[in-house]
């Protein structure tokens, strides 16, 4: 054999050992199958003068595997004319190719942006011109840096948004509100309005300080709404803000004022009945059958000399539906009547019950 040959032969044999010895069983993973996947569901609206813009948070990688956590987010905006249609979006090094980079949200510390679940929200307020179409893309990034590919395109027509409902009042009632207003009278530029003017209400607890959140699942297209998820004699404020919804996009107004108020009962108990008055000894003692109203909070008794107006003698608490009346002058004729009192703020007494008269012994 020719040197030449056994040189030939020596280098086969290496290569063979080099691949016996790696171990490996198939070929490699591709890299961009351990990506993550790009977020989903993004959506925007327009609140007031900022653009909201949210997404579900990728749970898999590319190849379906489970992906731990996100450790970072990325928004890419691309400001364009209303026309024509919007520019692609192609990730590269790290960019998004003709857009710009305007948040890196981190998942340990996102303020300001919130993460609720799998649900991130972001609000953007940076230098946002009526009239202009804006462009946006979102890409997840995993704890060693590797980024998935660009979301959909989420594109925003920035229209202006309606300016405050006018008018709101609040109308008490048994455990409701009914609150009505006026339609704004302009878009924030001053224009008329213009698409579907909806309607979002908002309420709070207590009589001050507590934050107003929606209570509505949505826009309502009156301009009245009765609230019966409340309590007698607890304090509620109110207001509620005008929703633009066009075709492409929702843009949702100022606040209108606060309006304060407080349900209440305002039906009083049925009357007591079966009243009777014994004299005995000295004083005259009443009775009476219990209201079968469960919310009464006393019982008031009144009592008349003859030809008399009557006056409110005195009070019981239920159980008790007796009253000896000790202050009575023998041989004179009394008329004696009794009234249930509500369990409110502002208590509600029925009528009087029918009215008897006892001579006093």
């Amino acid at each position: 054999m020719s040197p030449a040959a056994r040189r030939r032969l020596l280098a086969l044999a290496v290569a063979a050992l080099v691949l016996t010895a790696c171990g490996k069983k198939g070929p490699p993973v591709p890299p961009e199958v351990r990506l993550p996947a790009m977020p989903a569901a993004v959506h925007g609206s327009i609140d007031e003068q900022a653009v909201v813009v949210s997404w579900t948070a990728p749970a898999t990688r590319m190849d379906g595997t489970r992906l731990r956590r996100v450790a970072r987010y990325r928004v890419f905006r691309r400001e364009e004319d209303a026309a024509g249609p919007p520019k692609s979006a192609m990730l590269s090094s790290g960019r998004v190719v003709g857009y710009d980079e305007v948040a890196t949200i981190r998942t340990d510390a996102p303020a300001p942006a919130t993460v609720q679940g799998s649900s991130v929200i972001w609000v953007d307020h940076r230098a946002l011109a009526p009239g202009r179409r804006y462009v946006y893309v979102v890409t997840a990034e995993d704890e060693l840096g590797r980024s998935s590919a660009p979301s959909e395109r989420l594109v925003v027509p920035f229209v202006s948004a309606p300016k405050a409902p006018r008018g709101l009042t609040a109308t008490p009632g048994d455990r409701r509100v009914t609150l009505t207003w006026q339609p704004p009278e302009a878009l924030q530029d001053g224009s008329a309005p213009t698409g579907d003017i909806r309607y979002v209400v908002l309420r709070g607890t207590g009589a001050s300080g507590a934050p107003l959140a929606a209570i509505t699942a949505q826009p309502l297209d009156s301009t009245t709404f009765t609230d019966t998820a409340v309590e007698n004699d607890a304090d509620y404020r109110y207001a509620v803000r005008a929703v633009r919804v066009e075709p492409s996009v929702s843009a949702t107004g100022e606040t209108s004022a606060t309006v304060a108020v407080a349900p209440a009962d305002t039906t009083p108990p049925p009357a007591p009945a079966g009243l009777v008055a014994v004299p005995s000894g000295g004083a005259i003692r009443l009775a009476w059958n219990a209201s079968p109203q469960a919310d009464v909070a006393a019982y008031a008794v009144y009592r008349a000399a003859a030809g008399g107006d009557f006056v409110r003698i005195a009070t019981t608490v239920p159980p008790a539906t007796v009253y000896t009346d000790r202050d009575v002058q023998p041989g004179t004729t009394y008329r004696y009547a009794v009234t249930a009192i509500g369990r409110a703020r502002r208590p509600n007494e029925s009528a009087r019950s029918d009215s008897v008269s006892v001579r006093a012994p």
